[in-house]
C-alpha cells in the first residue's frame, strides 16, 4: 500500500468514527437532556405553559405524575421517544415563531395519548365500563383549565 492510500484510508475510519460519536450524541442528547425534559418544571417553563401548570398543580390527585406520563405514548420506549422529539421540537418552533395560541387544545393525537394513559393507569377501576367516552367526559376537573374553577367557585 502507499503512503496516500494508508492517509485516506485512517482519514476515513476516522470521519466514520466522528459521524457515527456525533449520530449518537445527537440521538441520544447530552447527558441528562432526556431526563430533564421530562420533568414538570421543563414543561412549565415556557410562560404559555404556566395556567396548565397552575391549574395541575392544585388538582392534587394526579400532581405527582409529570406532563410526559398523560401526554406521551407508553407502549413502547420507541415510540415515547419519537413522539416526545416530534411534540418536542413542534413546541419549540411553535413557541420562538411566536405562533403560540392563546388557548392551547390538545389534537386529536393527544387526546388518544391522554385517553390511553388513563386506562394505562387506572385499568383495574375502567374495566367495567364504557371505554368508548372520553375520561375528561365524565371526570371535568382533571382537564387543566377546569381545574383551577372547580377550586375557586
Amino acid at each position: 500500500m502507499t503512503l496516500l492510500k494508508k492517509i485516506n484510508w485512517k482519514i476515513a475510519v476516522t470521519l466514520i468514527v466522528l459521524a457515527g460519536a456525533g449520530a449518537g450524541f445527537l440521538a441520544f442528547g447530552p447527558p441528562q437532556l432526556m431526563a430533564r425534559t421530562e420533568t414538570t418544571l421543563f414543561c412549565s417553563s415556557c410562560h404559555a405553559m404556566q395556567s396548565q401548570f397552575e391549574a395541575w398543580f392544585n388538582v392534587g390527585a394526579h400532581r405527582s405524575i409529570r406532563c410526559v406520563d398523560c401526554h406521551l405514548p407508553h407502549e413502547n420506549l420507541p415510540v415515547y421517544y419519537v413522539w416526545k422529539s416530534i411534540d418536542g421540537m413542534k413546541d419549540v418552533v411553535v413557541f420562538y415563531s411566536g405562533q403560540t395560541p392563546e388557548n392551547i387544545v390538545l389534537s386529536d393525537r393527544g387526546k388518544r395519548f391522554v385517553q390511553a394513559n388513563c386506562i394505562r393507569c387506572h385499568s383495574e377501576r375502567v374495566a367495567m365500563i364504557n371505554q368508548e367516552r372520553e375520561c375528561w367526559a365524565c371526570h371535568r376537573f382533571l382537564q387543566h383549565r377546569l381545574a383551577g374553577v372547580r377550586l375557586t367557585n
